[in-house]
């Protein structure tokens, strides 16, 4: 039978073998009587005013050497977590005093404490208080009964005087039906624990089983489905530019994840963030199933928008395959080009045919152009609109003619028909198209991996943000597409669309800073 094959039965194999392991697991924890533990480690203890080497310097702290008994100031962090398998209750405590555990600094004198906890646990910051108990006296610092889940921890940074580095630290007190014990040490110098024999033996099973599954999966099936698909219905709208990335994004993902309908319908940055906002307005439920994808950040949106950056993108200036630039252009003279000063080409190089300056603009939804203007000119295109068909000049006295169109593709289709047309795309949409030529900017070329590599200080690039109505909520099929785009799958197809991943280490930095580098 077809079932029965070398793979099949192996995988069944290796599912039976989890199965038993996990079961023998279980019992084991539920034949271990359960117990409640609080456990503490010293995460630090560095003294204050020692002299600390910064860079190629030795630089002197000195921040306590004019306080009366600090010039051997010492900070401590203390950790204090339930690490058992119970919650942990204030009535748990066993101490007849007021607070629950005492610290001990052996030779030392608390000076102050400070108390940090991680994110999600701010209800703990209500216990220390002098009401509950917290107070510290000579080297004994009194903390309070906290209460503490499973897995919820504390921290305590204590600064002392006196004593050294590395005197001994003890926590003492009881917990009904537990125990409180020393953890080792979290610090990078410390080995951490070894595994008991029973995990040791289970996590070897568990691996061999997932190893084996994994390598089955991945020799059947070269395309992997992405994890976490979602059902439903998501539209795609905004940036003309990024439009075909997001296009072969959006099949693969379909093709994966069965039950998911993506639609591409891109229409300008601004126009799709507009979109987005007004329906957001009107329905926020409905606007979860839409994501707007915009050059460059979304300026005036309401503060529902939230962006993601998503990749960095690189553009260039294009001129008709009649215009020549040998050198490029530097900015100074595409600046001219765009306030009309400059209205035949031979104007700028003798070398140049007598040919009439045509702009080929975006119109003002477009981030191509928003980025144009900001990254190149440094200000708003001044020439108005001239032209409704980039040929014939509709207002006679204009001193060149310009035109406004509403897609990438019909900026470069155009300027390859008109003579003496100049306009801007993305980089990879320009690259290869019949009858133009990608113009250089003050001496660089537009090219991804010099910007990559750090090669070139090219100029005309930018961030591609994804933008919904709030945070996408965990489970819906924006959530995931977005983390489909911006992971391993995503990262390669924006690559190969001549994109950087925000999510590429190469890239990080430039996303951050907006694209400048």
């Amino acid at each position: 039978m077809e079932w029965l094959s070398a793979e099949n039965v192996v995988a069944v194999g290796t599912a039976v073998i989890g199965v038993v392991a996990s079961a023998v697991m279980v019992w084991y924890e539920r034949r271990v009587p359960r117990r409640k533990r609080i456990g503490y480690r010293v995460q630090m203890d560095n003294p204050v005013g020692d002299d600390v080497r910064s860079g190629r310097a030795n630089v002197r702290l000195g921040l306590f050497d004019e306080a009366p008994g600090m010039a051997d100031a010492t900070l401590v962090l203390l950790r204090i977590e339930n690490d058992g398998s119970q919650s942990i209750a204030g009535d748990d405590y066993t101490s007849r005093e007021r607070h629950g555990l005492t610290a001990v600094f052996t030779d030392r004198t608390i000076r102050g404490v400070s108390v940090t906890q991680p994110p999600g646990t701010d209800h703990l910051m209500d216990h220390f208080t002098p009401a509950a108990g917290l107070s510290y006296e000579g080297g004994t610092l009194r903390i309070p009964r906290v209460p503490l889940n499973r897995g919820e921890h504390f921290k305590l940074l204590v600064l002392l005087s006196g004593g050294d580095v590395g005197c001994p630290i003890r926590i003492v007190g009881g917990i009904r039906d537990g125990e409180v014990h020393p953890n080792r040490s979290a610090t990078p110098d410390d080995t951490l624990p070894l595994f008991s024999r029973a995990a040791r033996i289970s996590t070897v099973l568990l691996t061999a089983c997932v190893v084996t599954l994994a390598a089955i999966v991945v020799l059947r099936d070269d395309d992997a489905a992405p994890i976490g698909c979602e059902r439903g219905t998501l539209r795609i709208t905004g940036s003309t530019a990024f439009a075909p990335a997001i296009q072969e994004l959006a099949q693969q993902y379909e093709k994966h994840c069965g039950g998911s309908t993506i639609t591409v319908d891109a229409r300008g940055s601004e126009a799709g963030v507009h979109d987005l906002a007004a329906l957001g307005a009107q329905s926020e439920r409905s606007a979860r199933s839409v994501i707007a994808f915009s050059d460059g950040p979304a300026a005036d949106g309401p503060r529902e928008l939230f962006g993601t950056r998503v990749a960095l993108s690189v553009f260039t200036l294009v001129v008709n395959d009649d215009i020549q630039l040998r050198q490029g252009l530097s900015l100074d003279d595409v600046r001219r080009v765009y306030r009309g000063g400059i209205t035949r080409w031979r104007q700028l190089d003798a070398g140049l045919p007598d040919l009439p300056v045509v702009l080929v603009s975006r119109n003002a939804e477009s981030g191509t152009r928003q980025i144009f203007q900001r990254r190149v000119l440094g200000a708003w295109e001044r020439v108005p609109s001239t032209s409704l068909d980039c040929v014939r000049k509709d207002d006679a006295t204009a001193p060149v003619t310009r035109c406004e169109l509403d897609s990438t593709q019909k900026v470069l289709d155009t300027v390859a028909e008109v003579p003496g047309a100049i306009g801007y795309s993305e980089l990879t949409l320009a690259t290869g198209h019949k009858g133009l030529r990608p113009v250089a900017l003050d001496g660089a070329a537009a090219s991804v991996a010099d910007i990559e590599n750090g090669r070139s200080d090219y100029p005309y690039r930018g961030v591609e943000y994804a933008y919904t109505y709030n945070r996408p909520p965990a489970g819906s099929l924006a959530a995931s597409f977005l983390a489909y785009v911006v992971q391993g799958t995503g990262e390669s197809v924006i690559r190969a669309h001549g994109q950087l991943s925000c999510s590429a280490s190469k890239a990080l930095r430039m996303c951050d800073d907006g694209g400048r580098g």
